[in-house]
């Protein structure tokens, strides 16, 4: 598994209080849920080396 860094992530109470309850559906982790969010978006914009 990659090293995982941490940061300070300010963003405006209704755009957290909508991934949370986006989070919360898909039964995840608010921070999972910006992980995984973060994750798809380089995937589709094609920024992500390929694995293996």
């Amino acid at each position: 598994m990659a090293e995982k860094k941490s940061f300070v992530l300010r963003i405006d109470s209704d755009t957290m209080k909508a991934i949370e309850k986006w989070a919360a559906d898909e039964f995840r982790s608010t921070n999972g849920q910006l992980e995984w969010m973060i994750h798809k978006s380089l995937r589709d914009a094609g920024r992500l080396k390929p694995k293996g």
